[in-house]
């Protein structure tokens, strides 16, 4: 077993120096996918909804991946060869203070819109009601996961490394984000 897992990773470092945005973004669809999954189950939807899990992984291939891909470049650039705690401070900060708040809030919209297909006026009144609480539970658990992100993870790893806990933090989200409605279907 070990070595089927040793030869698909050897193969998935071979995309992600090849292709790395391409593998980033499948990766993200994947893990927005399991983590759908795992959240419709929780919930109580009593048959997996494979529409919702389809748009969901469609966040994460089209929107997740792409995202952190350039994010993270992005923030190797604004702190080119720069180094130590207050540089991961500083990239930890801007982080948290930009895409954070923009990242929780296209995902409630999304979710409320494309994935519930519910009209704009029910969609603002969620995302007003729940928004901040969502914002302010991001703050308390994301900048432990930028930092070590940033202090630890080589470049290449990041947007998996973020993936990976963003389809735990995902869960939360779709709970947070689900209307009472879809979960008796």
């Amino acid at each position: 077993m070990s070595e089927i897992v040793k030869e698909a990773w050897g193969k998935y470092l071979q995309q992600l120096q090849k292709n790395p945005l391409r593998t980033k973004a499948i990766t993200a669809g994947v893990l927005v996918g399991c983590s759908d999954t795992i959240a419709q189950k929780i919930s109580g939807v009593k048959k997996l909804q494979f529409k919702r899990l389809l748009l969901m992984m469609l966040y994460g291939f089209a929107y997740s991946g792409p995202f952190g891909h350039f994010l993270h470049k992005l923030m190797d650039r604004i702190f080119k060869g720069k180094k130590g705690n207050e540089t991961v401070a500083k990239k930890v900060l801007l982080e948290q203070l930009t895409s954070s708040p923009w990242n929780n809030f296209f995902f409630m919209v999304y979710y409320g819109l494309v994935v519930e297909g519910r009209p704009w006026n029910l969609v603002k009144n969620k995302v007003r009601k729940d928004y901040p609480s969502v914002q302010l539970t991001a703050w308390k658990f994301w900048p432990i996961v930028g930092w070590i992100n940033y202090q630890y993870m080589p470049l290449q790893f990041r947007v998996l490394f973020h993936s990976f806990v963003a389809s735990c933090w995902a869960i939360f989200l779709n709970l947070k984000a689900t209307s009472v409605a879809t979960k008796k279907a």
